[in-house]
């Protein structure tokens, strides 16, 4: 080979090693120069020209950042074709459940709060916007994390086979359970959220007074519970997508146990209702029996992550 095509092979060899991990790239140069060469060697026996048969072969290679993520074993899409229905799937049942509710909800309490209609109905869509571009935002970044943690094998592009048309009831149901889950979290924690802001109760000065305790953001135990919610939901779908181990098992388990554990605290030091707002309201036994509810169900929770973690790591 001339300098010249010598030179366009070392660039095209440089710009695949600078995207695959160090440890990848003497095997992975060493391997392109020898398939490289072999290949400009034929076509030079074919009678090509050196600079021309070089070329040629490079650009039969193609992309070199779409070589380096093969060899990376780096998908380059966002979401790829394995998770791709259920994404759009659960993307779309989301939309068509959540945003409407959150919409119904924000324009129900500023109806009750007086509001005209145009202030009802501006409040409502702003809410539905804001709805629909977190759910999808943190479906999408849930999926792409499915795709590429812990282990994108788990999740392979195949070729269609009978094996693919609908799954038996069992599968269904549980898809079904993972949507309820699903919708259900991203509800509770919308209304968490915007419970500061929205409220049928307001100061003196006309801002809404929320009807959770201030103390859960001044500390930001608000953020915690929700993330726990979060890792438990985000554990459910890998449950669903990966086969279950006894590691997945007693991450969900301590995932539920702590979020229960989380209710009863904030419940028992009584730091769930804001006494403004319980003031505000008339509520004047509110504290007492909204702590002793919300005690009583995480026990139930915290109960039957215990031993429904147990029993599914004997069946394991």
């Amino acid at each position: 080979m001339t300098a010249t095509t010598t030179t366009l092979t070392d660039r095209y060899i440089e710009a695949i090693l600078s995207r695959v991990p160090s440890r990848q790239r003497p095997d992975i140069e060493r391997e392109l120069r020898t398939s490289i060469a072999d290949a400009v060697d034929d076509r030079l026996e074919a009678g090509a020209d050196p600079a021309e048969a070089e070329a040629a072969v490079l650009t039969d290679l193609g992309d070199p950042a779409r070589l380096a993520a093969g060899y990376a074993d780096r998908p380059l899409q966002l979401i790829g074709p394995g998770v791709y229905l259920e994404y759009t799937r659960l993307l779309r049942a989301l939309l068509v459940t959540v945003v409407p509710a959150v919409a119904a909800i924000v324009g129900l309490v500023q109806a009750l709060d007086g509001g005209d209609a145009s202030a009802v109905a501006g409040e409502a869509i702003g809410a539905a916007l804001t709805a629909g571009l977190h759910v999808a935002f943190w479906t999408t970044l849930l999926f792409a994390a499915i795709e590429r943690f812990p282990t994108p094998r788990a999740l392979p592009v195949q070729k269609w086979t009978p094996e693919a048309l609908p799954e038996q009831p069992s599968r269904r149901t549980r898809y079904a359970e993972l949507i309820i889950e699903t919708v259900a979290t991203v509800l509770f924690s919308t209304l968490i959220l915007i419970s500061p802001r929205v409220s049928t109760e307001h100061d003196a000065a006309g801002d809404p007074i929320g009807f959770l305790d201030p103390w859960l953001w001044d500390t930001g135990v608000v953020y915690v519970f929700i993330g726990l919610l979060i890792a438990s939901l985000g554990l459910s779908f890998t449950k669903y997508y990966a086969r279950q181990t006894v590691p997945l098992v007693v991450g969900r388990a301590l995932a539920d146990i702590a979020t229960a554990l989380t209710l009863i605290w904030i419940a028992a030091n009584d730091h769930l209702l804001n006494p403004a707002f319980v003031e505000a309201a008339g509520w004047s036994a509110a504290d007492r029996w909204t702590n002793g509810i919300i005690i009583a169900i995480s026990i139930g929770t915290l109960l039957h992550a215990v031993f429904g973690g147990i029993s599914a790591i004997r069946r394991r």
